[in-house]
């Protein structure tokens, strides 16, 4: 058997899952960075539109320290931590086998969009129940403000997940 006929078993591209799940750990990354939020936060118009979508791309915000010991690093970066995880488990259990049918097609751009925006209102939602938030009412207006960074920001995940095989 020549060299050239071997079975390729490492393709070009990655999975859709991975890919989008690589596009949300940057996305995060960048845009939730203390840096970023403090750009975002001097250097926007909040009645814009380009400038309210460049806030709210700073959404799951983290830092380094916390300026509250009594919540701790983790509590306040616990929004960003979910929603990470929960968008890679939820890329993950995208039915593969119905994306897998229209390759590179828009039910990928879908999917990938529509685990984000789940991704970060469930993400939202457990971490105001885990850090004790508040009321109840308080956990399902930051969880609304979760599913719209989602729908807004979504749309990159999906990208990123078209150029995956399923």
């Amino acid at each position: 058997m020549a060299l050239t006929n071997r079975p390729r078993t490492v393709s070009g591209h990655g999975t859709a899952a991975g890919t989008g799940t690589l596009a949300a750990l940057i996305l995060v990354a960048v845009c939730g960075s203390p840096w970023y939020v403090g750009w975002a936060e001097t250097h926007t118009d909040p009645n814009s539109a380009g400038g309210w979508f460049l806030r709210l791309l700073a959404w799951p915000a983290w830092k380094f320290d916390s300026d509250d010991p009594a919540q701790g690093v983790l509590a306040t970066d616990l929004r960003a931590i979910l929603v990470l995880l929960l968008a890679a488990a939820f890329l993950y259990l995208v039915p593969t086998s119905q994306v897998a049918r229209v390759p590179g097609s828009a039910s990928q751009f879908l999917s990938g969009w529509a685990a984000y925006v789940l991704a970060a209102g469930a993400g939202t939602l457990v971490a105001t129940l885990l850090t004790g938030g508040g009321p109840l009412l308080a956990a399902f207006q930051t969880t609304g403000a979760g599913a719209t960074y989602g729908f807004f920001a979504g749309w990159i995940i999906g990208l990123a997940s078209l150029g995956g095989r399923a």
